[in-house]
């Protein structure tokens, strides 16, 4: 344990003191002395936004579960604590024991954005275990990491001993249970990373080769041990019905990202936007039965106190019974006054009859997702939505009383031009037209129209993961066209850093060369990149010179269909086949259905059984 004392100084000099302290509602405390295995579960930002991952709280109940297992809770110190801890000598700890986190057998990342990289680095740092993965001994915890982003480990391929491709829930427990059995064996690390690698789902890098071809591209990747597979096929639950889901949460002392109950109604998304890697990555679609999700919320709400179920997905109004589980959810609740909440709506799924439900209770701003000014540039990325979808949407949400409507798009897609970029404004002035032709004495509400707009970034494993980035100078003039010609009080444009966009771009499909670039950056003294106030540019830009790295290379270049991705060693169960297909269908402006409305041979139904493909 830490020095409770030093601890509890430096409690009272730093901001939100309740980040550190642990001891909430339905955390769990073990005792570590009489623990088989130790497993700190860590997520690389402040403790507000990790505690609003949902993925958090099921494999820290899923693991505690276990009689011999701890699972405890780290997140990175905002950067007072972390002066204060530097200060008094006070290693990264748990929040359960205040455990040194050097001390556990296993330290964990969930990696959830690529932004959060250097804060791995630098909670590796405070811990005192070496960075590097080849530096590490049998005395240090194993580092693991899983999550979206690991679709592409390659750049974090020199820090991470493995990583878990595909759902936790799947394959933690294995993982752990096989350490029970190693650390009896008297073997060396190496005899464990060996052990683990035989399990589907799990990728050693340092059991493979990567070598180049003159131009920088991918030569060839291979395994230089016999237990290594050649392709890492991702693991997936089957069944959600069976699947473990906290009955208990975490309920914090301080108000977090999102305060609420994420009640996770199905995985995967059948609709196929072309930008979207979860789209993909988490195919097939598989559904919560509504007994199951009923019998959730009931242990849910009773035992947290929260007063908002929020019903997650990628795209909750796909839930095939979504009526019948909102009008059950609010019979129930609705004189306790737990109000339901959908993340965002989709403008052709919109559901007058549900949103009448979900204001029974409360009535929040509605957000829409167009992603796209133009039709033309909507049907390129396989939206799917049309302007009549938002014209019915938001005409229906201002005769009920909204006048708080935000619109989500993307600048920079693919065969994007101006006439794209200026149908955003086209589109929010359309939505500002609805709302006061109505009869005045209708119109309720103060209209505010918030118009958001994030720089693309092509990822793996998506239709686009061959395309070139916008530059950051295209990006800012495109950003620029629309602040010129939205001249209106009643809307407002926001939009994102395109230079974090260009480095995320950078990150998501990299390879791992870039290792050495991550560590330069961290040295430098980056860490929090996804933090306006502390996102330093020139430093990553100094860091990329002085690795001899070239950014634009990963994130501008247009790549040949016949190039070796540095994820191509990964099965998402997609074929690249289906990819190529839609990437050309794209191009030509084509769309492809819904796939619950009919097969479309993107691979996944061959790979893997479960959900909608059965």
């Amino acid at each position: 344990m830490i020095d409770i004392e030093k601890f509890n100084k430096i409690l009272k000099r730093v901001e939100k003191p309740a980040r550190y302290i642990g001891l909430e509602k339905n955390s769990i405390k073990k005792n570590l002395k009489d623990m088989e295995v130790k497993f700190a579960f860590a997520f690389p930002d402040i403790y507000e936004v990790g505690m609003s991952h949902l993925g958090l709280h099921i494999l820290y109940n899923l693991i505690n579960e276990e009689e011999e297992i701890a699972c405890e809770r780290v997140f990175a110190p905002w950067v007072d604590m972390e002066k204060e801890m530097i200060r008094e000598g006070i290693p990264l700890f748990t929040l359960e024991s205040r455990e040194p986190v050097k001390n556990f057998d296993f330290l964990g990342f969930t990696l959830q954005y690529e932004m959060s990289y250097t804060n791995v680095i630098n909670m590796l740092h405070l811990s005192g275990i070496p960075i590097l993965s080849k530096e590490r001994s049998l005395e240090d915890p194993f580092v693991i990491a899983g999550g979206p982003c690991v679709y592409n480990p390659e750049p974090l391929a020199d820090i991470i001993d493995f990583f878990v491709i595909g759902e936790g829930e799947e394959v933690t427990l294995e993982i752990l249970n096989r350490y029970k059995d190693f650390k009896k064996s008297g073997k060396d690390k190496r005899d464990f990373l060996k052990e683990v690698s035989k399990l589907e789902g799990i990728y050693v890098p340092s059991f493979y080769q990567v070598s180049y071809n003159e131009d920088g591209t991918i030569k060839d990747m291979i395994p230089i041990i016999e237990e290594a597979p050649k392709t890492i096929k991702k693991r997936i639950i089957k069944d959600l019905n069976k699947v473990y889901f906290p009955e208990k949460l975490i309920v914090p002392y301080i108000e977090i990202v999102h305060d609420r109950i994420p009640l996770e109604i199905f995985r995967g998304c059948t609709r196929g936007c072309r930008f979207c890697q979860a789209g993909i990555i988490y195919r097939p679609v598989r559904e919560k039965s509504i007994l199951k999700l009923l019998e959730l919320a009931d242990n849910l709400v009773k035992n947290t106190g929260y007063e908002d179920i929020s019903l997650t997905s990628l795209s909750s109004c796909d839930y095939s019974q979504l009526k019948l589980l909102v009008s059950e959810l609010i019979n129930r609740y609705e004189e306790k006054k737990v109000g339901i909440s959908l993340p965002s709506l989709r403008l052709d799924s919109f559901s007058l009859d549900i949103l009448k439900e979900i204001e029974k209770v409360r009535k929040t701003g509605l957000t829409f997702a167009p992603e796209a000014g133009s039709q033309r540039l909507r049907d390129v990325i396989n939206k799917g939505v049309t302007e009549e979808d938002l014209t019915t949407a938001v005409s229906y949400a201002f005769k009920e009383g909204w006048s708080n409507i935000k619109l989500y798009f993307m600048i920079g897609l693919p065969t994007e031009t101006d006439e794209d970029v200026l149908g955003i404004k086209n589109l929010g002035y359309k939505v500002k037209d609805i709302f006061f032709n109505q009869p005045k004495e209708k119109r309720k509400g103060n209209l505010k129209i918030t118009l958001s707009a994030s720089c693309f970034v092509p990822k793996p494993f998506t239709p686009f993961q061959w395309v070139g980035q916008n530059s950051i100078d295209e990006f800012n003039r495109k950003i620029n066209l629309l602040k010129d010609n939205i001249k209106d009080r009643k809307i407002t444009f926001n939009y994102h850093d395109p230079r974090l966009s260009y480095l995320e771009a950078i990150l998501a499909r990299g390879d791992r060369r870039l290792g050495k670039t991550l560590i330069k950056a961290w040295e430098k003294g980056c860490k929090f990149d996804g933090w306006s106030e502390l996102f330093d540019y020139d430093k990553w830009i100094e860091a990329f010179y002085e690795t001899k790295v070239q950014g634009d290379f990963y994130a501008l270049r247009e790549r040949d269909l016949e190039e070796i991705l540095p994820w191509d060693f990964i099965d998402s169960g997609v074929s690249k086949e289906y990819l190529i297909k839609e990437y050309k269908k794209a191009k030509a402006q084509e769309l492809t259905r819904d796939c619950r409305l009919g097969c479309t041979g993107c691979g996944i139904n061959k790979s893997f059984s479960g959900g909608v493909c059965n």
